[in-house]
């Protein structure tokens, strides 16, 4: 069913892909049509209902430029692991990733209270394995595909680059046989430690729960998790964010640093969190260019991108 699905939505993308952007500013396409699809046929494990907060999606934004298989990036919006903030940390960014020739894919993850780890990483290893079994239907590279997350999604992209698999060859289900590993990560303002002082507590008690179990939390505290296999990563911040402090970021790229890991770090002095593009500020919107620069060093993108 979800196949059959899939090729008509990417059969009509793969047409208006070859459309030029009406909008004059390619960051933001508000004209864009929305392709949405479930992570799962049937209903997702540990799912506790059928209403919108149970079911995991993905929407599809096509890249505006795509005569050949190229990039693609999941994109997981913030929000607490409470909400998400899909507007300007998924639409807005899915756009302007599109006028690089990137197709982006928004996440729905399910969120907490109502639910807890691991659903939350279950959605996003599924998503990358989703994705990377559609590839030829997306017009994708599959050894392309990155994931980003922004504040509490940047927790999640982080966790699924220090816990990831490479399938199951056996499993009945096609999806699963896929490799759930990022090929580069990039991460926003994002919160990491589950542990620290500097750790987002709301974050970590919609995650885990009201108090965190200490040895859970632990164990999601990502700048303990890297390893040399973690994906190069491209991070963010500012030192003005007094909700996810830059600390977060430090450690991580610490971390990194630590295993090897190709890795480049940026923290601007000024800039509250959640500021997605930050078009309005001249200093902090500096912080797309430096990412295509690296999307170019790393070879995602060609030189003329």
């Amino acid at each position: 069913m979800i196949s059959l699905l899939l090729l008509a939505l990417f059969a009509a993308a793969s047409s208006r892909a070859q459309q030029p952007p009406p909008n004059p500013d390619p960051r933001v396409d508000p004209t864009a049509e929305l392709h949405t699809f479930r992570l799962w046929d049937k209903p997702a494990p540990g799912a506790l209902g059928d209403k919108e907060e149970d079911i995991p999606t993905l929407t599809v934004y096509p890249a505006t430029q795509h005569d050949k298989p190229g990039p693609a990036i999941i994109v997981a919006p913030g929000g607490s692991y409470h909400h998400l903030a899909a507007n300007h940390e998924g639409r807005q960014i899915a756009n302007w990733f599109n006028a690089m020739g990137i197709t982006a894919l928004v996440l729905q993850y399910r969120l907490g209270p109502r639910y807890h780890h691991p659903i939350e990483l279950g959605d996003a290893q599924r998503a990358m394995r989703l994705v990377r079994s559609r590839a030829h239907e997306l017009n994708i590279d599959p050894g392309t595909i990155g994931f980003m997350g922004f504040s509490a999604g940047g927790h999640l992209a982080s966790t699924l680059a220090t816990h990831f698999d490479a399938g199951n060859p056996s499993d009945s289900d096609v999806v699963n046989r896929e490799n759930c590993r990022p090929d580069f990560v990039i991460l926003a303002y994002p919160v990491i430690s589950m542990t620290a002082d500097y750790s987002h507590k709301g974050s970590a008690e919609n995650l885990l729960g009201n108090p965190p179990d200490p040895t859970l939390a632990k164990a999601l505290s990502n700048e303990i998790n890297v390893t040399s296999s973690t994906p190069p990563t491209f991070l963010f911040s500012t030192s003005a964010d007094t909700l996810v402090p830059a600390e977060n970021t430090v450690a991580f790229y610490l971390a990194l640093r630590k295993a090897g890991v190709p890795a480049e770090m940026h923290i601007f002095e000024k800039g509250a969190h959640g500021v997605g593009l930050a078009l309005n500020d001249v200093a902090l919107s500096e912080w797309g260019t430096l990412l295509r620069n690296w999307l170019r060093v790393r070879g995602v993108l060609a030189a003329t991108n």
